[in-house]
């Protein structure tokens, strides 16, 4: 049974056809995620859920524990993980209401912790596609068989937050060729790549950012009001794809960590080597004599 992890809002594991469903308390060497993870089965897949903020919203993009969040999935067995989240919108085309399959990331973050390693391991993971274009394709064949408003491809800035842009930032990214601004989903992406794991991120436009004056500036109600129907769809997505999931032998996810290990093994702390046992033990005993 394959497993499919989603990180989202709340709404997204109250989904038709969701059974045996609980909630499960993972300990991870990097401190607690944002909740207990909802485990339950959808079909043939298992389906692992978080909610991003915790349940009731109550952790800023900031405060996320992206790598607790993301080590919890792999310590549950997730092969597939699906980030979905509301993002503003930086093209006249991607209107309120539609739903972005981004393939690149610009960081505009600036302290947060987007990797598993250093402490004395030292590995460089490719990331020139941070997502994997087989779930992301499926993602987007999906949704348009569902006759979602979907946009294929496209660039996600990622800022700090939690302030929504000036009009200054919203100006630039635009002269950019941005497409979409979150605040979440380039940290789980690198963590997911990693972590050897299928990533694709599902991003909910809610609103134009502060560029289109004609539209108004982020409202927060108006937001909400958006994604709640966005959820929806997101919903049905999730359920649709979980049904056709792509091989992983197919995309080079699953080997992503097979030479990006710099550090020469016997200089590995002992401790580190147990630690991430669960992302690097398989290259660590291949490498024994």
């Amino acid at each position: 049974m394959a497993t499919l992890g989603v990180i989202g809002g709340s709404g997204l594991y109250q989904m038709t056809g969701l059974s045996n469903g609980q909630w499960v308390s993972v300990e991870t060497p990097f401190g607690a995620p944002s909740d207990d993870y909802f485990v339950g089965e959808l079909d043939d897949v298992r389906l692992v859920f978080l909610p991003r903020h915790g349940r009731g919203h109550r952790v800023l993009p900031s405060e996320l524990n992206f790598r607790a969040n993301i080590y919890g999935m792999k310590k549950l067995g997730v092969e597939y993980l699906i980030g979905v989240g509301a993002v503003g919108s930086l093209k006249q085309d991607i209107a309120p209401g539609h739903l972005v399959i981004p393939d690149q990331f610009i960081d505009r973050t600036r302290s947060r912790i987007g990797t598993f390693f250093g402490r004395g391991l030292v590995a460089h993971v490719s990331f020139a596609d941070p997502v994997c274009a087989s779930l992301s394709g499926l993602l987007a064949e999906v949704g348009r068989g569902l006759g979602a408003a979907i946009h294929a491809g496209g660039t996600y800035v990622c800022m700090e937050g939690p302030q929504f842009s000036t009009r200054a930032e919203s100006f630039l990214y635009r002269s950019w060729g941005a497409d979409v601004i979150g605040m979440t989903s380039l940290q789980e992406a690198k963590l997911a790549r990693e972590a050897e794991l299928c990533f694709a991120n599902l991003a909910l436009a809610t609103d134009y950012d502060c560029w289109n004056t004609e539209a108004g500036d982020v409202v927060i109600e108006e937001v909400l009001a958006i994604l709640n129907t966005n959820v929806t769809t997101a919903q049905q997505i999730v359920r649709e794809a979980a049904a056709q999931l792509p091989d992983r032998q197919a995309c080079g996810c699953s080997q992503a960590l097979k030479d990006a290990i710099i550090t020469d093994r016997s200089l590995i702390p002992a401790e580190l080597k147990r630690e991430l046992d669960l992302l690097i033990g398989r290259y660590l005993r291949a490498a024994q004599p």
